[in-house]
């Protein structure tokens, strides 16, 4: 059996991944404590204010969600590490309501992972 703290293919089939909220909780129990905002120079962390570009952060993971009420009403959240250790998320509409600055900063990441487990049988 793979080890409990691997993400699953798909959000649904894990509880603590089927809203934006468990997941956002889930990842601050396993250290990704700092909030990240892109702004005009980069992304900044909340916490500590500093600003990163596209070659000092690693996307650990992301996720999507659609909304209860409505299927339009997409978020995805970014798992994010900085070349200094810190660890915490960003998290941003996707589709039509994306943060063009967020989409423009995030196709310049070069390190980008998906972490999956194999679907069990």
């Amino acid at each position: 059996m793979e080890d409990e703290k691997d993400y699953m293919v798909n959000n649904d089939e894990v509880p603590h991944m089927n809203s934006l909220a468990l997941c956002v909780n889930k990842m601050v129990l396993d250290g990704y404590t700092d909030d990240f905002k892109v702004v005009n120079t980069g992304l900044k962390s909340l916490k500590t204010e500093k600003i990163y570009n596209p070659g000092e952060i690693h996307v650990k993971n992301f996720f999507r969600f659609e909304g209860q009420s409505d299927p339009n009403d997409n978020t995805i959240m970014y798992v994010i590490e900085t070349n200094d250790g810190l660890k915490g998320t960003l998290v941003d509409a996707y589709g039509p309501y994306a943060d063009a600055k967020v989409s423009e900063f995030m196709q310049q990441v070069d390190s980008f992972e998906k972490k999956v487990t194999k679907a069990e049988a």
